[in-house]
């Protein structure tokens, strides 16, 4: 089933010139809050192109695109929201500390990982999350899809749950969502419009999990959860609608940043709302839980509209096709690379199912300004000189799937790489695909290509905040407790360095393990020698945490040695070896050219068995054991290689 369609307010679109290259007049309106009657939306600052542009303007159908439900925005409802400085907004709502009770908080994912991320809260009978994501597989996970959050500590408190809070669309942060809604009892998803929408689209995928309740929250409003009230700070990322959450609590107020960077001049989005980060920091902050994701790397993060800057110089010295690969869910680069093609001309074709997903569900929903006529099929960019068309697509980490390796290896229905196409990185590589995305280049560059990639010039820009704007948060919030989240333990412990640097002494900086319990109480603050279940539980297919370590053990050693099948045939009554043995290897020798081996091998397992050639009954449960251990002994001696052996014994 896909996500429970109710109803939701209308969002108006907008009108849209009929050319690359043309200047768009956009009439977008607010999105109105139906219980406060507060504006959610807000006008944009910062988002330019030749001049003043409006955040959240209406985008028309794309030929191109992929499947998107029309009016997505069925899929939730309007929270309930109580106004900034109304009656019933904090402090008045937010019940005082009893003493008897500790605000007990724990990072269930992302403390010792990137990805994976979620945050519970716990007051009395009060559990709230924030964001529910996964992890995808390291390299010596083989077969593994991704991991997500162990969930074993709340059975038995599912009535306790009062909700899942998400910062943003990313799936480290909702990926989780169909998988542990059920173990939940399908708690009420709150989050800004464009995250429920692709959690909604998401959420199709998995039609036998449960409807999520979703909820869009007034993000100028404050939500009341159990003796729980949140606030929203409109923060910078690189999507847009990312939140900061603000957590008051009867033992003082938590900030959870999510994933955050400083932009004074963003793109499709809203400058970071420093006044209220201040304000709340003037009212005092118990604890500032903030993003670690760069803190390895000094000064500021850069500006996405430099990038844009960059990316226009650049693809306007091309002659030919260009082809820019990037993040699908860097919907403001996205917005860039659109911009760029309608000023120059482009016309633009979307390749990979997540990169269409992702901007027509933007456009649908009113995050992405494009001219109806931009974006085009393939079948109508074959059409075309090779210098009014940009390809934008998914595949800059080197995916072995993704659309720009499919176009490389000339696998694609449409496309193949030409002479003199420029092919543009526009993202960082992830630790782990240097080796996969310096193959691709290679690939690229033996055919003609020309490639721009970040380390030549600045055409990414990451979202997340580098040491010096972390700094500039703390200074705006002043937490009395610092706590990194969101990365490796050294970068936890990188970002615990920039607290120090200003002061902070590690009796007031907790750099948790995943799961480990921090409580707060009468002004104070504590990281405690708890630690609450946080294992991978690990996705496989439809499987979900039934791969164990033993099996993740199999694999790996399967993977490097293969294994060696060995099947006997015994007589049930006296032990007598029936027939030859017969053997299989998989990926441990090549069989027929390794026949001296093979045969040496039957006569070893002949052997082995030999002392039950005696009228005895057997015991098929020795023999298998016998056969593994003195068998992968003698492989051994012979090759120095430890292949799985596998024995069958067979009683006739």
């Amino acid at each position: 089933m896909t996500a429970e369609i109710k109803k939701s307010a209308p969002h108006s679109g907008g009108q849209q010139s009929s050319r690359p290259g043309g200047r768009k007049t956009t009439q977008g309106g607010q999105h109105q809050n139906n219980q406060s009657g507060t504006s959610s939306g807000g006008q944009a600052q910062g988002a330019r192109r030749g001049g003043q542009r409006r955040r959240r303007s209406g985008g028309g159908n794309s030929s191109g695109g992929s499947r998107v439900t029309k009016n997505i925005s069925k899929n939730w409802t309007k929270a309930p929201s109580a106004p900034a400085g109304s009656a019933q907004a904090r402090p008045s709502s937010t019940p005082r500390s009893n003493g008897a009770n500790k605000l007990r908080v724990a990072v269930m994912g992302g403390c010792e990982e990137v990805g994976r991320n979620m945050t519970m809260f716990e007051y009395g009978n009060d559990i709230i999350f924030v964001d529910a994501g996964l992890q995808f597989p390291e390299e010596e996970m083989p077969g593994i899809d991704y991991i997500i959050p162990d969930m074993t500590y709340f059975k038995g408190k599912e009535k306790n749950i009062r909700g899942i809070v998400i910062t943003h669309a990313h799936y480290d942060h909702i990926g989780a969502i169909p998988h542990i809604t059920a173990a939940l009892h399908n708690p009420p998803i709150f989050s800004a419009r464009l995250t429920l929408g692709i959690i909604a689209k998401r959420q199709e995928d998995f039609p036998d999990a449960p409807r999520p309740d979703l909820r869009e929250v007034d993000i100028d409003g404050q939500l009341k959860l159990g003796d729980f009230t949140v606030e929203f700070i409109r923060i910078n990322h690189s999507v847009p609608d990312s939140l900061a959450i603000v957590i008051h609590t009867p033992e003082g107020t938590i900030i959870h940043t999510g994933d955050m960077k400083i932009d004074l001049e963003p793109i499709g989005d809203q400058v970071t709302d420093f006044a209220k980060l201040t304000r709340i920091g003037n009212e005092g902050v118990m604890a500032l839980m903030a993003d670690s994701t760069n803190a390895s790397k000094p000064g500021h993060q850069m500006s996405e509209t430099h990038i844009g800057k960059t990316l226009r110089g650049i693809t306007e010295k091309a002659d030919k096709r260009v082809i820019v690969a990037t993040f699908a869910s860097n919907l403001n680069r996205v917005q860039q690379l659109l911009w760029v093609a309608e000023e120059q001309e482009r016309y633009v074709v979307l390749e990979g199912f997540s990169m269409k997903t992702n901007v027509e569900i933007a456009k649908q929903l009113g995050y992405l300004e494009v001219d109806r006529k931009t974006i085009i099929t393939p079948q109508e960019a074959m059409k075309l000189p090779p210098h009014k068309v940009m390809i934008i697509c998914t595949g800059a980490q080197g995916e072995e799937n993704a659309s720009l390796m499919r176009i490389t290896t000339a696998e694609h229905r449409f496309f193949k790489i030409e002479e003199g196409d420029m092919v543009i990185f526009s993202s960082s590589v992830i630790p782990g695909n240097e080796r996969s995305v310096q193959s691709l280049k290679d690939s690229l560059l033996r055919q003609g290509a020309d490639i721009v990639h970040y380390q030549m010039m600045d055409v990414h820009a990451g979202g997340h905040a580098q040491q010096e704007d972390l700094k500039l948060l703390i200074r705006m919030v002043k937490p009395k407790f610092y706590v990194p989240i969101e990365g490796n333990h050294h970068l936890l412990v990188d970002n615990a360095k920039v607290a120090y640097e200003l002061g902070y002494d590690k009796n007031h900086v907790f750099v948790p393990e995943n799961g480990q319990v921090m409580e707060y109480a009468a002004g104070e603050g504590r990281i405690t020698e708890e630690k609450l279940p946080a294992a991978y539980v690990f996705v496989d297919g439809l499987g979900v945490g039934d791969v164990s370590e033993v099996v993740l053990r199999d694999r790996q050693m399967l993977s490097e040695d293969g294994m060696f099948v060995v099947i006997v045939t015994i007589d049930g009554q006296t032990g007598t070896l029936v027939g030859q043995p017969d053997i299989i290897s998989r990926g441990f020798i090549y069989m027929k050219g390794n026949q001296a081996l093979i045969d040496e091998a039957r006569k070893e397992v002949t052997r082995i068995l030999l002392p039950h050639k005696k009228k005895e009954h057997p015991n098929p449960v020795y023999l298998k054991n016998k056969l593994r251990d003195e068998l992968g002994s003698f492989l051994f001696k012979r090759i120095q290689r430890r292949p799985m052996v596998l024995p069958v014994v067979v009683e006739v």
